[in-house]
């Protein structure tokens, strides 16, 4: 079969010839090799090919991280069509939002988690979005079909029909919508193409050189994080990935046990919630070859508790729109440069720092980061404008990060030019959660800042103004907020005020709100 190795599914047919016999995937009892893993991709194809899906068309999946959360998006992503994740976490707003942006045509969802049944939910969202012409759900149905239903389709489907779609796909071609907020609080689609996804993680194999990975996945099927820097990444080194549907640290510690991991980390609120359990010390971790993290700092205080469990420890920086890392640290690291940087880009990320005219930074002074790479995303999802503001004239992207190169090579943050901020690792931007607190009928105003948090890296803090003759509650407020976002989006500070300061031209001083904010 034609396939090109920088297209995910070529990269696919790759593994499953060369380790066609190792563990890909895990998933509580359910174990796939690489041969099965291709022979179950190949299978979801085939029905999405009778569903009626075609090159270009978007398949939506709202989903825990499960097993067939990295098959549907193989799947998807072998006859040439695009996969959108949608996060469990996330409220019916912003699902309703994410799906009338992208368009479906398939939106596949679980049936329920932890409490929450989601089959009402999709089907509203179905209802409401005319593009998607069938709901197919995993476990019980109420309305839509079954998938075990839907992957029989399969057969209707030949062999040489899908080695056709399949030939059709190129590695500039989109692969993945990742939905991630811009500082208006709407989010954007950032278009992900196979070669950013496949010669992009391929470009950090040297990160386990001589390591077979054999590591776990707890992120959200909506991040990055876990489509891309594990499970693609995995992939591409003939790894096992070990999938949990949500993140608790002592399951964390029995799988490292029981699997044998060989490379652990995360986002460091997920380490350091693990390192604090109180049983840590009972769990044999002696497996564990690698670790390490990224999305905010690590506290350096526990960089020395991670290097009790190996020597070899690393920091990455990325973003969504870079599609992959494009920096990160040494082999054998001081806890210092750990601390302080993230680390260097290697040659395949080209990266600059400039100032505000321009003109490039030299060591020591601080400018934006801009990193220009084929493997950086295609742009956002049907926003020109947005995409011609993310990246410069001679086609460098803007991260938004403003660093400083070291006298070492290594690059140090020193904060981020827009007002973003990350909470446990995900992104928040205050607008969205404004937005959602203003529509409370006895809110006038809201402004939302960051403070710093020994858990969670950074956390929300609202300053709220009530509406003339309102009697607002904190515990209200934090209640309306939760059922229209995402909980980590939720401020864990909400401080009722009788004014909030505002500039010249009428906004809301938010320099003023953090001076204050430090006291």
């Amino acid at each position: 079969m034609f396939h090109s190795r920088d297209t995910l599914f070529g990269a696919l047919l790759d593994v499953a010839q060369s380790h066609a016999h190792v563990e890909a995937i895990v998933c509580g009892s359910r174990r796939l090799t690489y041969a099965q893993l291709r022979t179950e991709v190949e299978r979801v194809a085939r029905a999405m090919l009778a569903s009626g899906v075609k090159h270009g068309d978007r398949v939506a999946m709202l989903a825990t991280t499960r097993l067939e959360f990295f098959t549907v998006f193989l799947a998807t992503a072998s006859i040439g069509a695009i996969w959108v994740g949608l996060g469990i976490r996330n409220r019916l707003d912003e699902l309703r939002y994410i799906v009338a942006d992208a368009e479906p045509d398939l939106l596949i969802g679980i049936d329920e988690f932890e409490g929450r049944d989601y089959r009402p939910e999709l089907v509203e969202l179905q209802r409401g979005q005319a593009s998607i012409r069938e709901l197919i759900v995993l476990g019980a149905v109420t309305d839509g079909l079954a998938y075990t239903d839907w992957i029989a389709r399969h057969t209707t489907v030949s062999n040489e029909t899908f080695v056709a779609a399949a030939r059709t796909v190129v590695p500039s071609d989109a692969a993945l919508l990742v939905y991630t907020s811009g500082t208006t609080g709407k989010p954007k689609g950032a278009v992900l193409s196979h070669l950013g996804l496949v010669a992009g993680n391929r470009a950090q194999l040297s990160r386990v050189e001589g390591l077979r990975p054999i590591a776990l996945c707890a992120f959200p099927i909506n991040h990055i994080a876990c489509v891309g820097d594990t499970c693609v990444a995995n992939l591409l080194a003939s790894g096992t990935t070990i999938l949990t549907e949500r993140f608790r640290p002592e399951e964390q510690l029995e799988l490292i046990q029981r699997e044998r991991v060989n490379i652990w980390g995360g986002i460091p609120t997920m380490v350091q919630m693990t390192l604090d359990l109180p049983n840590f010390a009972r769990y044999d971790l002696s497996s564990i070859r690698r670790a390490g993290w990224g999305g905010s700092p690590m506290p350096s205080g526990m960089i020395p508790r991670m290097r009790a469990l190996t020597p070899d420890l690393y920091n990455v920086y990325g973003s969504t729109e870079t599609t992959v890392n494009v920096t990160w640290t040494d082999p054998g690291a001081s806890d210092e440069v750990l601390a302080n940087t993230i680390g260097r880009p290697p040659p395949e990320f080209h990266c600059r720092i400039v100032s505000d005219d321009g003109a490039l930074c030299a060591v020591g002074d601080s400018g934006e980061l801009q990193f220009r790479s084929p493997t950086n995303m295609l742009g956002y999802w049907r926003r020109p404008e947005a995409t011609q503001a993310a990246f410069t004239a001679d086609g460098w992207l803007r991260t938004g990060d403003i660093g400083y190169w070291r006298e070492d090579g290594n690059i140090s943050l020193v904060g981020r030019r827009a007002e973003m901020f990350k909470s446990g690792g995900f992104n928040v931007y205050p607008r969205e959660v404004e937005l959602a607190l203003e529509t409370h009928p006895q809110v006038a105003l809201a402004a939302v800042i960051s403070q710093p948090d020994p858990l969670y890296s950074e956390v929300g803090k609202a300053y709220v103004v009530a509406t003339a003759g309102a009697s607002l509650d904190s515990s209200e407020l934090s209640r309306h907020a939760r059922e229209r976002l995402a909980n980590y989006k939720v401020p864990k500070i909400i401080q009722i005020v009788a004014e909030i300061p505002v500039l010249a031209n009428g906004k809301i001083d938010k320099q003023a709100l953090r001076a204050a904010n430090a006291v």
